[in-house]
């Protein structure tokens, strides 16, 4: 029989592992997933919180299917029969759509699939050859032998700021916001470090909680994401995707070509976001083109734009940080942390204003750093990512943007060569493709791998049998 293991049931795991059953391999199959919450398909984003943050995408385009559209809408309209396909739901509900599909998906498969949860996490990979069943060691000692092994990790936390050690362990500085020492309370003042989706999660449950309180938010541009919008497909008619090719080896040419495509959007009747809407459909044809100096370049210079364009948020979110803003409650800058220190009662904020030379200095209950996940490999503190960096197995993106893949998601190792039986699946297939974080493009490259995994792999039981 052969063993296909999904190491993680967030999002990445949960769907993969709902495709593999719904159209299984021809072949006897036993498919592990391994996951040490409680809870399949929910992972950080999805998790049922005592705040219901939305999810970012309307129902009609949150599907987990490539191949039914409408499926999460038609689900959510079972149990909420109002909802439309613009609605902005509690993402805690997509967390119930997947665990269900997958519930779904197990119940119907065919006998010679069989479905096994592990409530583990996995420590590390080790293989003998190439071709050989990967060993997986789990965080309770447990070994397994697997023809094939997804890591489906998720996102990692956000990386550990050096100007903030002062504080490490301090119930005054939270380093990762989605723990439960992030609760506020009521007029607490907070300075948080990053003004991207992570920091209006935060402002937002902190507003809901606490009245009074005063929240302080920092960047090195002092953005924050834009409105989400509806989509009128009729808009962007042509080969905007060939005007796009044309400009992809020169960052500053797509810039204008990005810009052209924006107010040809709204010359059509339709909405500038359709432009980076387009734009996200053939960012991965974009990103593969470009050199590694012009990455670099794009990083350091165009990211942060594209990132507040590219990231929305629903109308009524954006309202209430309008308000909030409006009212002195939140208070949103650019510039650059200097340092932090302990300063009875609270904090001491020093920074320095984005074009000025002279520092502020501001004193909060409490920090939160809310800059997001840390994709560099060098400094992950996940156990299974830095041993698969140790043992060679996995090589990090120059970049600090994740794993380098291959097709399919094949995990390329020190030497440069694809796994033939190790793949990835999740956020870090960025550092190949760039947009790869939004569950519709997730689920597209989901459904390429179980399409790869679904090939008749009798040569993996002969090559088992033989050693």
């Amino acid at each position: 029989m052969r063993t296909i293991t999904i190491a993680g049931g967030g999002f990445c795991g949960t769907v993969l592992a709902t495709m593999l059953l719904r159209r299984p391999p021809a072949t006897p199959t036993r498919l592990v997933l391994i996951e040490r919450g409680a809870r399949l398909g929910r992972g950080v984003a999805f998790a049922a919180r005592d705040f219901p943050y939305l999810l970012n995408v309307p129902a009609g385009r949150m599907s987990a299917n490539p191949e039914d559209r409408l499926e999460f809408l038609r689900f959510m309209q079972r149990r909420e029969p109002d909802t439309d396909a613009e609605s902005f739901l509690p993402r805690s509900w997509y967390g119930d759509y997947l665990e269900e599909s997958l519930q779904a998906a197990a119940l119907g498969a065919p006998r010679h699939v069989r479905l096994d949860v592990i409530r583990a996490s996995v420590d590390s990979i080790r293989r003998s050859r190439r071709d050989l069943p990967l060993r997986l060691r789990l965080d309770e000692g447990t070994e397994l032998y697997c023809d094939d092994v997804v890591l489906a990790v998720g996102n990692p936390p956000p990386r550990r700021l050096a100007v903030a050690e002062p504080l490490t362990g301090h119930p005054a500085y939270v380093e990762d916001p989605w723990t439960l020492s992030a609760a506020t309370g009521p007029g607490e003042r907070l300075f948080l470090i990053g003004t991207g989706l992570t920091m209006v999660d935060v402002v937002l449950a902190a507003a809901a909680r606490a009245d009074g309180s005063v929240i302080h938010a920092l960047s090195r541009h002092g953005l924050i994401a834009s409105r989400q919008a509806a989509f009128k497909p009729q808009t962007l008619s042509g080969n905007r995707e060939a005007v796009m090719l044309a400009a992809a080896p020169s960052p500053r040419r797509m810039l204008r070509a990005v810009r052209r495509l924006a107010q040809t959007a709204e010359d059509e009747g339709g909405d500038w976001r359709e432009a980076i809407s387009f734009v996200r459909s053939v960012a991965p044809v974009l990103w593969q083109r470009m050199s590694a100096v012009d990455r670099a370049r794009f990083l350091r210079h165009a990211r942060p734009y594209w990132d507040v364009h590219r990231h929305r948020l629903p109308g009524a979110a954006l309202a209430r940080l309008t308000h909030l803003r409006e009212t002195g409650r939140l208070q949103v800058h650019a510039g650059r942390i200097e340092s932090l220190r302990l300063e009875a009662p609270g904090v001491a904020v020093r920074w320095r204003p984005r074009g000025h030379s002279e520092l502020e200095e501001t004193v909060v209950d409490r920090v939160i750093n809310c800059t997001g996940p840390d994709y560099d490999l060098t400094r992950t503190r996940d156990p299974l990512l830095r041993s698969l960096v140790k043992e060679g197995l996995a090589l990090p993106d120059a970049h600090g943007l994740g794993l380098r893949t291959g097709r399919h998601g094949a995990v390329i190792d020190a030497a440069g060569w694809p796994a033939t039986n190790l793949h990835y699946l999740g956020p870090m297939l960025r550092a190949e493709h760039w947009e790869a974080t939004a569950a519709a493009e997730l689920a597209v490259h989901a459904e390429g791998l179980a399409e790869h995994l679904r090939a008749d792999r009798a040569a993996v039981g002969a090559t088992r049998s033989a050693s």
